[in-house]
């Protein structure tokens, strides 16, 4: 079984420049500690014959085709523009 010292867990502390107590290096000691041993109690689980998943989830998306399509509606939609030049939203320049 794996286990997390107070001092590795204060060398860590250190490297991340972290400043812990150690009273709270010898709890994350703990607390890691039983991690690592539910870990490694996962790793003993028989998973033969199990297919490996990224997602559980079957669901696929539906798309509909790309299909390109020619608009010429160009006049209806620049119909409410407040300003338009050459056929295009004329809008204030944001640089000089």
């Amino acid at each position: 079984m794996a286990t997390i010292t107070k001092e590795d867990v204060l060398r860590t502390a250190d490297l991340a420049r972290l400043a812990l107590t150690d009273e709270e290096a010898q709890m994350y000691s703990e607390q890691l500690t039983e991690i690592l041993t539910f870990t490694e109690k996962i790793n003993e689980i028989n998973t033969d014959g199990v297919e490996p998943t990224t997602n559980g989830n079957s669901i696929t998306n539906v798309l509909r085709k790309d299909v390109p399509v020619k608009w010429d509606k160009r006049k209806e939609a620049l119909a409410n523009a407040p300003e338009e030049e050459d056929g295009q939203f004329k809008v204030p320049a944001i640089m000089d």
